[in-house]
């Protein structure tokens, strides 16, 4: 999974940065975007695609991303969502996240950075960028955004599942399943709903 690091390493860049996001499909809640440049690429724990993982198998690599990288977080909420749709909000999320990361290095250390964009999303970050199909099965720097992006995601659905209950969100995490469907319809919608999307 490091064909595209050494791709552009070889190419000049010093610095690959992998972004990927989590939260495009949900009825509820945010889409939050992590960006990753690693600094080993030794992993105890697997590194793939956050959806091919358990929940147990993401939790257990989180820390080790943490330890073994630079990360930025990208968090765009539903009420932004609703306004910009879907699609730019994930932009801007992924553009929130990188923004994140710089901030963490040495000023000497923020030229000749290229960015690994999962899927076909368009950014404007004044960086060069790849976008790259199925990215986070064939990058080991976006499936680590991946993961960081799902953990944080998921974290944050269980704690609105302490707010409103009667939706399940520690079960299903704001996707559309039945039972989520059934407790809009019972209930109508939570602060959290994106009133835009059609299931809703």
């Amino acid at each position: 999974m490091l064909y595209y690091e050494r791709y552009f390493k070889k190419k000049g860049f010093d610095l690959i940065i992998g972004v990927d996001e989590a939260g495009r499909g949900p009825l509820a809640g945010p889409v939050v975007a992590g960006a990753v440049l690693l600094k080993s690429t030794r992993f105890k724990n697997r590194i793939d695609d956050s959806k091919k993982l358990t929940a147990l198998q993401r939790e257990k690599a989180y820390p080790e991303i943490v330890a073994k990288s630079v990360f930025g977080l990208g968090i765009i909420g539903e009420d932004e969502i609703d306004r910009v749709n879907i699609l730019v909000a994930t932009g801007m999320a992924m553009e929130e996240a990188i923004r994140s990361l710089l901030k963490k290095l040495d000023p000497y250390k923020k030229n000749n950075i290229h960015v690994l964009v999962d899927g076909d999303v368009k950014l404007n970050l004044g960086l060069p960028y790849t976008n790259i199909i199925r990215g986070d099965q064939k990058s080991k720097s976006i499936a680590c955004g991946s993961i960081m992006a799902k953990v944080t995601r998921d974290r944050m659905m269980v704690f609105y599942d302490t707010l409103y209950p009667e939706y399940g969100f520690l079960q299903h995490k704001g996707y559309p399943t039945k039972t989520h469907k059934a407790a809009i319809k019972k209930f109508g919608l939570s602060r959290i709903h994106r009133a835009t999307f059609s299931s809703v």
